[in-house]
């Protein structure tokens, strides 16, 4: 399983109850099952069908009555506006929404130590849990559009540092991106390994940029002409002593990558703190991932990854969630990804299945959704091979042919949220 950052996350403070007037605040909830505060919004804010008191647009958030794919989430994502604080005119609409499927990452520990033996492929003829069925449902019945597959890069080269990847291992992985991509959704191929082999940092005393490149142009070589992978260089890097050091090896990866042919797909450009959207500015990350280019020079479909989990701790390991990041995080992301003319990406994101974590979950959606031009979309933390019983889990439970979705995925985080859950997904 993915670990989570366990450094302690500074809250600001942003109203989320009703104002003095009995009118709730900007971002705050104003409706749902069980709700008994204000209903109506502040000025300048409408009530939305997430429940949240959002700036009115002319395009919302999938209604409640849609029954497949919105037709609008596979379409380009509005440019940034050129201003460095008002959305571009088509935001509203959030171009990525999906879930990440775990499983070959199993094994994989924060300092990078991974055991390739671990690696629980998630598809029923590797006797793991049926993550076909799984993301196929996930597409058909609550619109989903892209999965992230987490695999540790030890699995890949078979746990020989420097060596070329192992054809049988990466068939076995192969056939997890294949039943994603027969979805007809976007895979992020997702190195798993915490910037790290067994504890020491790639270009700063560990693996060499040169040993991380070598495995990114072999999996370059093998997609470059598959337009629904995306590339996600790695897996929350954290404590790196040298952040313009780190550039550098995601430079070495981006050059690999375009280099081995694969020069039109989108590839994610981690930052420090474990990838943490709240500090990817103060931390030094957002400067010097700027500098990362294409070959030619451009930026052309680099984006940035960030991840952000809403409970107390910022570790994703908790079941009640207590902000929605929007003061803390968001709002000063937005801002600077506009101002440089960029784009982020949430690659890991989630909470309990909680009321707590349906209610701030549901606005920090919404709030993207409202910044669509620099915030691309999110993918949920996790089903794939996890059980039930973990508290994170979006696993969807299978009786026969039906699935029923987790309750945070049925309010908010599937894109048909609110809709009828349960149905057919095969």
């Amino acid at each position: 399983m993915s670990l989570k950052a366990l450094y302690p996350l500074v809250l600001l403070a942003l109203a989320v109850s009703s104002s003095a007037q009995g009118q709730g605040a900007l971002y705050s909830q104003c409706g749902g099952i069980g709700w008994s505060g204000a209903t109506t919004c502040v000025s300048g804010a409408v009530c939305t069908v997430l429940n949240d008191c959002d700036p009115p647009t002319t395009s919302t958030v999938p209604p409640t009555t849609t029954t497949g794919p919105p037709t609008t989430t596979t379409s380009s994502a509005p440019a940034p506006s050129g201003s460095c604080t008002s959305p571009a005119p088509g935001s509203g609409s959030l171009r990525f929404m999906g879930v990440n499927i775990s499983g070959f990452d199993f094994g994989c520990n924060t300092d990078g130590s991974c055991t390739a033996s671990a690696a629980y492929p998630p598809l029923l003829q590797y006797y793991g849990k049926d993550g076909q069925g799984q993301m196929t449902h996930f597409v058909n019945n609550d619109g989903y559009n892209v999965f992230r597959l987490p695999v540790g890069w030890q699995f890949l080269t078979n746990n020989v540092l420097g060596a070329s990847i192992d054809q049988a291992n990466l068939a076995e992985y192969d056939a997890l991106v294949q039943a994603c991509l027969g979805t007809g959704a976007w895979c992020i191929v997702d190195i798993h390994n915490y910037a790290r082999w067994n504890g020491e940092i790639i270009g700063q005393g560990g693996p060499t940029n040169a040993q991380f490149a070598q495995t990114w142009s072999e999996l370059a070589t093998f997609y470059k002409s598959t337009e629904k992978v995306i590339f996600g260089v790695m897996n929350e890097p954290h404590d790196i002593p040298d952040i313009n050091l780190w550039a550098g090896s995601v430079q070495a990866a981006v050059t690999a990558i375009r280099n081995a042919g694969a020069t039109t797909q989108m590839i994610l450009l981690p930052g420090n703190d474990y990838t943490s959207a709240q500090t990817f500015i103060s931390n030094g990350s957002g400067a010097a991932l700027l500098k990362v280019t294409n070959p030619d020079g451009s930026v052309t479909n680099l984006i940035f990854d960030v991840h952000k989990y809403l409970d107390s701790d910022n570790s994703g390991t908790n079941a009640e969630c207590v902000t929605n990041n929007i003061a803390n995080a968001w709002e000063p992301l937005t801002q600077w990804l506009r101002c440089n003319g960029r784009q982020a990406f949430n690659t890991e994101t989630g909470g309990g299945n909680t009321a707590s974590c349906i209610t701030y979950m549901c606005q920090q959606i919404a709030y993207q959704a409202q910044n669509s031009d620099v915030l691309l979309g999110y993918v949920g933390w996790a089903a794939g091979n996890f059980d039930a019983s973990y508290v994170l889990s979006e696993l969807p439970t299978q009786s026969g042919s039906t699935w029923t979705d987790t309750s945070l995925v049925q309010a908010c985080m599937a894109p048909v949220a609110g809709a009828q859950k349960g149905s057919t997904g095969m």
